[in-house]
């Protein structure tokens, strides 16, 4: 393939971890890589970007109050227009990535393939994979017709793996007009208090499930994972119950970790949870019923009530601390 483009998310001049993954898998198919970035900061990540395959970042300037799915996939369409069209579009499996998406494929009149968790190179053109029936099969799928493949792609499907490349030639893009598409504004905005690592980029990982009997015991997760420099995750029955908020779940649902330890506390392993935390590097689990799916992918299980195991672990790290 000659060409691919990437929508590269950023905060504060950070770009997310899925823009770099998204870098990395375009330059095994591609000849040349660019970038598309927005919002306050966004030429600040052309360094980064550079380093992950990205030859030139387009920075399409502040949106102020405006949501991102109308001002983006309007410059995107029109950069289309002004430069001629990739041979791909990848955007992260995001809030911003697939309202994006969605506006994009309406402009161009192309259809758009979701939740990607593999590509190949077939022929020249690229052969996607998906995870259906929560995970249990995998689809594969195949652009056909003119126009730009547009791809979205569930994060932790691809390393981040930098090159040697250098910074992007940053080039500012003017936003055409966006009329009635962009009448919503945002009129406020929330960021939920956390401390320690986001769940998604953490390397050790803790999540509580339904086994934890109360909400009262969320704590025990909680405190082992501050112990461990770890996050806090949980499965999709306590969100549902209102033990913990919706950031905390983890699954198909929730949101996709890669970490390097992954201890499942209480968790029987649904499928729906287990597709978002298979790919961790070691995975340990306690549950007290032998027979719970989660052990057919654990590294290690340890068969018991987690009121019992965790307390004891808890202790065990304090003292050798």
């Amino acid at each position: 393939m000659e060409k691919i483009w990437v929508l590269a998310e950023q905060k504060e001049g950070e770009p997310a971890t899925a823009a770099l993954e998204m870098l990395t898998a375009a330059r095994r198919f591609a000849t040349s890589v660019e970038a598309i970035s927005y919002g306050a900061g966004a030429a600040g990540t052309a360094a980064a970007l550079g380093e992950h395959g990205a030859s030139r970042l387009y920075d399409l300037g502040e949106l102020g109050d405006s949501l991102a799915g109308p001002r983006v996939a309007a410059g995107i369409a029109a950069l289309i227009e002004a430069k001629g069209a990739p041979d791909a579009v990848f955007l992260a499996q995001s809030y911003d990535g697939r309202d994006v998406a969605g506006r994009l494929s309406a402009r161009l009149d192309r259809p758009v393939l979701t939740n990607v968790v593999g590509l190949a190179d077939e022929g020249g053109s690229l052969l996607s994979e998906h995870a259906i029936f929560g995970g249990t099969k995998v689809l594969k799928a195949k652009f056909s017709g003119e126009g730009p493949a547009l791809f979205v792609i569930r994060p932790k499907s691809f390393a981040a793996e930098p090159s040697a490349g250098e910074a992007a030639a940053v080039e500012a893009v003017e936003l055409p007009e966006t009329g009635q598409s962009d009448a919503a504004k945002v009129v406020s905005r929330h960021e939920e208090e956390r401390s320690g690592p986001q769940l998604d980029e953490a390397a050790v990982v803790v999540s509580g499930g339904r086994g934890l009997g109360t909400a009262e015991s969320y704590s025990l997760v909680e405190e082992l994972a501050q112990l461990l420099n770890g996050a806090a995750g949980a499965s999709r029955a306590i969100v549902d119950a209102g033990w913990v908020p919706y950031s905390h779940q983890v699954g198909q649902t929730g949101k996709t970790v890669k970490p390097t330890v992954y201890i499942a506390c209480g968790i029987s392993g649904a499928t729906q949870h287990m597709v978002g935390m298979k790919s961790s590097k070691h995975i340990i689990a306690v549950n007290k019923d032998e027979s719970a799916p989660i052990f057919t992918i654990a590294d290690l299980g340890v068969v018991g009530d987690v009121h019992n195991v965790l307390p004891k672990l808890i202790e065990a790290i304090k003292a050798k601390k």
